[in-house]
């Protein structure tokens, strides 16, 4: 009964592995962002000022309202997913590679750590870099525009499932990459034209027929427009639809990440 009482207390006091495995990979990530963060959140802050200064601004002026809102305030809320985007992409894939190209993430599958643990630390981490971020960009924004939410649970579920979504699909190309050329690949050659082709700085009203069919398979689309939805009640496709994309392919990119860490993929090569 003593051994019992004595393995139950070490429970009680040092948690389930996975938990205590859980905090310190999440703990570690916010310190390794918020330590260079001169690096990691004022780059984004000044990125997007410069968006709000010559597009919303100075070409703003000349476009006028678009979707019966100023252009400055039409597209703040896809500067912002911009930001979410990019960021928790980028902090998961270099992070994950750098564990890599260091050995930790080895020493990590041979503890008593779940695969599902490691994968949700890390998605956990870029998240949180995401929504700071995300946090920085409205408060600069608020310095050129008024923004009134109009849905505050669109708001919050939509930067949520994005960060996640990202951060997953960012765990994946840490997973593939090899060097750290492989890391910006994805970034530069696929999000950023997906990015600025997702409705970012436009309606696809404005489209014609065939390159609005065409841009609708633009899942950023779904994502830019499901957040201004939450930020000022207008979106170019359907809320219900963005949502079901949103969760199905964030699903699917868990249990891809999560395949591809239990066999140790680009691991135990």
């Amino acid at each position: 009964m003593s051994q019992l009482a004595n393995y139950e207390q070490t429970a009680k006091n040092f948690g389930n592995p996975n938990w205590v495995a859980y905090k310190t990979i999440v703990r570690t990530e916010i310190r390794r962002f918020a330590r260079i963060w001169v690096q990691t959140l004022i780059p984004p802050a000044i990125t997007m000022m410069l968006y709000f200064i010559i597009f919303g601004t100075l070409i703003g002026r000349r476009i006028g309202d678009m979707g019966g809102f100023d252009y400055m305030a039409y597209i703040v809320p896809g500067l912002i997913m911009m930001s979410v985007v990019t960021n928790s992409y980028t902090n998961v894939s270099s992070s994950f590679f750098g564990a890599k190209f260091g050995r930790f993430v080895e020493e990590m599958l041979v503890s008593p750590i779940s695969n599902q643990t490691i994968l949700l630390g890390y998605v956990t981490g870029g998240v949180a870099r995401a929504l700071l971020v995300a946090i920085i960009v409205t408060l600069v924004s608020l310095f050129f525009t008024r923004l009134l939410i109009h849905d505050i649970f669109a708001v919050i579920s939509i930067t949520i499932l994005t960060s996640v979504l990202f951060s997953l699909l960012g765990f994946i190309n840490g997973v593939y990459a090899t060097r750290f050329d492989d890391i910006s690949i994805i970034p530069t050659f696929v999000l950023t034209p997906l990015t600025y082709l997702g409705g970012v700085f436009f309606s696809i009203d404005l489209l014609p027929e065939f390159w609005a069919s065409v841009a609708q398979l633009n899942p950023i689309l779904y994502v830019v427009n499901a957040f201004r939805f939450g930020i000022l009640g207008i979106s170019d496709v359907s809320l219900v639809y963005a949502y079901g994309i949103l969760i199905s392919v964030t699903i699917l990119s868990y249990l891809v990440a999560l395949h591809l860490l239990s066999k140790g993929a680009g691991v135990r090569s």
